[in-house]
């Protein structure tokens, strides 16, 4: 690593409770499609590359966005239940369990 490379770690999570951390050294200008591509991630989950939706330091950010050193580009999945929806089922089964006691 030369010293004016940009440290960066690209995240991704293909399943609750499994993270997929790479830690990477790219040249001063570097974009965060850059980023995503030299991590290798999207091979590895066989994911389609125009439709990712990315960010750096949790915030939505387009692939054009130059990175600065020590960013955390994160890769996001798709929600496959909307958050209000699973609390009321969740919410639901507790009823259910506390009223058959």
């Amino acid at each position: 690593m030369a010293p004016a490379d940009l440290r960066i770690e690209v995240a991704y999570c293909p399943a609750p409770g499994e993270t997929d951390l790479q830690a990477l050294a790219l040249a001063p200008g570097a974009t965060v499609a850059d980023a995503v591509r030299a991590s290798g991630v999207v091979a590895r989950h066989g994911l389609d590359a125009a439709a990712l939706h990315l960010g750096v330091w949790g915030k939505p950010r387009p692939a054009e966005t130059t990175l600065r050193d020590r960013d955390r580009v994160e890769i996001y999945r798709l929600l496959t239940v909307d958050p209000k929806e699973a609390r009321r089922q969740r919410y639901k089964r507790h009823r259910e369990k506390a009223a058959q006691r």
